[in-house]
């Protein structure tokens, strides 16, 4: 059945998503505050800051207005960055009914709280139920997903017959989407992907070789899975799509703005003008200030995530934390249960 589906905010994830609906025949509807990028999206059905010269499906509609784009909406469908996803939730929330599906496609944590997004949502959105709410994930970069290459992804909801719900609107022969019922493990997947995919874009840029960012990969999958565990998640879920898969994409890709990140970092640019220069969030780096407060509430030990926080705000040569990685002392590989994806 086709649906009403809006979707905040016209990044360029939650732009390519808004294709994705549109070629399923949804009414898509993109909320921006940007006057200048509505008009574009309406009239050149381009969105040039996020996604170059990308044509757009051409039913995609754009508003800034927030309640022409929510009233009525069957699905909202959430893409701001963490730092605003409070805000914007907390302006829907006069718009949505309480049968309304909430997806949002947003990784990390809020600053502070330490919550996780869909925890964020549900405090603002007090007449959805929580366990409906669901968080979409997984090995998927925007500038893949708007030119229709073979994509796959999870959808998380404590509800299956939410994750369900979610998996109807989105799935196609281009966008393939699995569900999921451990909505921790796939968010805090999500999020703590970012930090090791700074890391693997700092062993590039200091050409320490395949061998440093496989053993990267491979040991950040460890304390992900350590923490996300301790906290109560699933530790099948880290080797599903939302961990392993998008660890493996965000770590390996140009695409990817945290690898990026911790590139131009090993090459001697400072933190925050790496951040001012993107052009768009840089999630892995408030991420690493998170995991590190819960790696302590929780008493996790989590090297990887320890050295990258003192490279990104304490000043530390990222090639000295590379150095005191290694140099650590004698320990025992600690598994990671596999799972087979049907």
């Amino acid at each position: 059945m086709l649906k009403k589906v809006s979707v905040f905010v016209a990044g360029s994830w939650g732009t390519a998503l808004a294709c994705v609906l549109a070629a399923n025949g949804h009414d898509v509807m993109i909320w921006s505050r940007n006057a200048e990028q509505v008009d574009e999206i309406n009239q050149e059905h381009r969105n040039h800051k996020y996604l170059n010269d990308h044509l757009l499906h051409l039913n995609i509609k754009a508003t800034n207005s927030i309640e022409i784009a929510a009233l009525h909406a069957d699905a909202v469908l959430l893409a701001a960055p963490t730092s605003v996803m409070r805000q914007v939730a907390r302006l829907l929330q006069p718009y949505l009914s309480a049968e309304t599906l909430v997806i949002h496609a947003a990784k990390g944590f809020e600053t502070g709280s330490l919550f996780p997004m869909s925890k964020v949502i549900s405090e603002e959105l007090p007449q959805i139920d929580a366990e409906r709410i669901v968080v979409l994930s997984g090995p998927s970069h925007a500038e893949e997903v708007i030119e229709q290459c073979p994509t796959t992804i999870v959808v998380a909801a404590a509800s299956i017959e939410a994750a369900q719900a979610a998996q109807d609107i989105l799935i196609n022969n281009d966008f393939r989407v699995y569900t999921n019922v451990d909505i921790l493990g796939v968010e805090l997947a999500g999020a703590l992907k970012n930090i090791i995919a700074i890391g693997a874009g700092m062993i590039d840029g200091l050409e320490f070789g395949d061998n440093a960012k496989a053993a990267l990969i491979t040991r950040g999958l460890a304390e992900i899975t350590r923490l996300g565990v301790t906290m109560g998640a699933n530790p099948l879920t880290f080797s599903g799509l939302a961990g392993i898969g998008d660890l493996i994409v965000t770590c390996t890709s140009r695409h990817s703005r945290n690898w990026r990140a911790g590139y131009q970092i090993a090459q001697g640019t400072a933190v925050q003008e790496v951040v001012d220069g993107m052009g768009m969030v840089v999630e892995g780096v408030k991420t690493t200030k998170a995991a590190m407060a819960l790696s302590r509430q929780y008493q996790v030990n989590m090297p990887i995530t320890e050295q990258l926080y003192l490279v990104l705000f304490e000043g530390k040569n990222p090639k000295l934390a590379v150095e005191d990685l290694m140099g650590r002392g004698r320990t025992h590989e600690d598994a990671i249960t596999p799972v087979i994806q049907k």
